[in-house]
């Protein structure tokens, strides 16, 4: 059935360009959401590309905002950007139930790799960022957005690539987890200091908002964890599909909200986007190995400095009041890291690790 798929793709995307000719870009819409739905569900047909089904679909999801944008802002008045925040909330909780104290053990094991880990972490990424919006002459805000996403902790799916990777991954559930109990602290500082120039940023407010966002959901579900241990195995099941859920409705809701935005700097954003991606796997991983760490320790350390949280950005950018501009650059590095964290992901895995 999903061989079925896969041709299928093949078939609107013949139709997408056939449209497109004769008919005009606008006309072609359906076809080309078609097209990454069934290319993304037809993925699941070989293991080898298995990975890369949610990133395409995820694709889709971004063609959909950008044709029919009218239908994902708001609904009789409500605007859907409000839903940001609950869906991160319930993401976070999802990942407070996968928690415990067993998930920090690499702390007391491999000090050193979660010490470098989290420097690298909060150094790398957010000065990746400031550079690439100072000399990028967009404007301000959406510049912001590029330190906002570099300044914001690593993400869930850093610990899928991790696995795929055959990498550390106790190591990388150690090195999410810390980054985004830090995120409260962190990622305000770095905003006030880097992005200052940029966008005007309260500090208190945004740390108050990462708390709600963060903390109490993931301590809401480590109590739950807690008190269901043992009791909760079809939650386990839920969440991820939960989150993957979410985080396409986040991509969906702030794609359509800043549609026009990314349609006249689009290609410029995605460039700079891939750059700082980019740049997090390559500097992740050397710094590792100059630092002394092992093969399976450095691509889980590249790993987590390349892929960020880009829904808790999101959600920031919506209580800074500015989701068609802060939260553009966001929504960029969702799609983008998980191409390129399947890609590389793929390769590691194919290669055996060197321990020497």
């Amino acid at each position: 059935m999903y061989r079925m798929f896969l041709r299928f793709s093949f078939v609107l995307f013949s139709v997408w360009i056939l449209l497109w000719v004769f008919f005009g870009l606008e006309y072609s819409g359906l076809a080309l959401i078609g097209f990454f739905i069934f290319l993304g569900i037809g993925f699941r047909s070989k293991e080898s590309l298995r990975g890369l089904s949610f990133p395409v679909l995820i694709f889709g999801v971004v063609a959909t905002a950008l044709f029919f944008p009218q239908y994902f802002q708001e609904i009789k008045g409500y605007s859907l950007s409000n839903l940001i925040t609950p869906l991160i909330q319930i993401i976070m909780f999802g990942m407070g139930t996968s928690l415990s104290l067993s998930d920090f053990s690499e702390v007391v094991k491999s000090p050193k790799s979660v010490m470098i880990g989290v420097f690298a972490q909060f150094l790398i990424m957010p000065l990746i960022g400031f550079s690439l919006a100072s000399f990028s002459g967009l404007p301000p805000e959406i510049a912001a957005g590029i330190i906002l996403a570099g300044s914001s902790p690593s993400g869930t799916a850093s610990n899928v690539m991790t696995y795929l990777a055959k990498a550390n991954l106790a190591l990388s559930v150690t090195l999410t987890s810390i980054t985004t109990l830090m995120a409260p602290l962190m990622t305000p500082v770095l905003m006030k200091l880097l992005a200052g120039e940029f966008i005007e940023i309260d500090l208190l407010k945004m740390m108050w908002d990462i708390v709600k966002m963060i903390l109490l959901p993931i301590t809401a579900g480590l109590i739950f964890n807690k008190i269901l241990k043992g009791k909760s195995d079809w939650l386990d099941k839920a969440m991820p599909i939960v989150s993957m859920i979410g985080i396409a409705l986040i991509i969906l809701v702030i794609t359509a909200a800043g549609r026009d935005s990314l349609l006249s700097i689009g290609p410029i954003l995605i460039v700079l986007v891939m750059i700082h991606n980019l740049s997090g796997y390559g500097i992740g991983y050397y710094l590792s190995k100059l630092s002394g760490l092992s093969e399976r320790d450095c691509r889980t350390i590249a790993i987590e400095v390349g892929m960020q949280n880009a829904g808790l950005a999101s959600g920031l950018a919506k209580s800074l009041g500015k989701i068609a501009t802060v939260g553009l650059a966001p929504a960029v590095f969702g799609p983008i890291q998980n191409i390129s964290g399947s890609i590389l992901a793929s390769y590691w895995h194919k290669k055996v690790v060197n321990e020497k």
